[in-house]
């Protein structure tokens, strides 16, 4: 039986928001160095940045996300929220699937900002789901910049866009550098689904 909606399931951190441009900023806050000296073609795990040196990644995330308000300060990706808004004027149901609550005892603050910072940038989406397995929340097709995330959706067997970035180089596609190329991907998708 063929679904009602045709579902785009959207990854935030890396596809819509700007997330490593505004996390450069904080870490080097964070760091006591000039943004100058973080480089920006980074690892996922930002590496290259050495915060292993002033307690690792955990803490430098709750303090951008509870001090520097990360989430609702980052900048949007440039289109994404105008192809959202115009694929899902064409019907297809936009679903934002995001791991953003992976540490412990400020999920309130998480959530509010992410909201937030989707209703101030006019993101279309009828689900708003705080997941890590992503494979756990239906959709026909995948938009994400995680390696683990892609490769993960793809063992299960779905269709996963790869947003590119620094961090997936070296994942086949489909791919896409822009939004764009997903909206093109996207479309095609939902043209041979409601063949079927």
């Amino acid at each position: 039986m063929k679904e009602k909606d045709f579902i785009l399931g959207v990854d935030l951190d890396g596809v819509c928001a700007d997330f490593y441009t505004t996390m450069r900023e904080i870490a080097a806050e964070w760091m006591g160095q000039p943004v100058e000296s973080l480089v920006k073609e980074v690892d996922f795990g930002l590496k290259q940045w050495k915060i292993d040196e002033v307690g690792g990644y955990e803490p430098l995330h709750r303090f951008a996300v509870t001090q520097r308000d990360l989430f609702r300060r980052v900048s949007p990706i440039p289109g994404a929220s105008v192809a959202l808004r115009k694929l899902s004027a064409e019907g297809i149901r936009i679903r934002i699937i995001t791991h953003r609550l992976f540490i412990k005892h400020f999920h309130q603050e998480a959530v509010r900002q992410t909201v937030e910072w989707l209703d101030h940038h006019g993101f279309p989406y009828w689900d708003l789901c705080f997941m890590k397995d992503k494979a756990q929340v239906g959709a026909n097709i995948y938009i994400d910049d995680s390696p683990g995330n892609v490769e993960s959706l793809r063992s299960y067997g779905y269709n996963v866009i790869v947003f590119r970035n620094s961090t997936n180089e070296h994942l086949a596609g489909p791919g896409a550098d822009n939004w764009s190329e997903v909206e093109a991907i996207v479309r095609k998708e939902f043209e041979a689904w409601k063949k079927k």
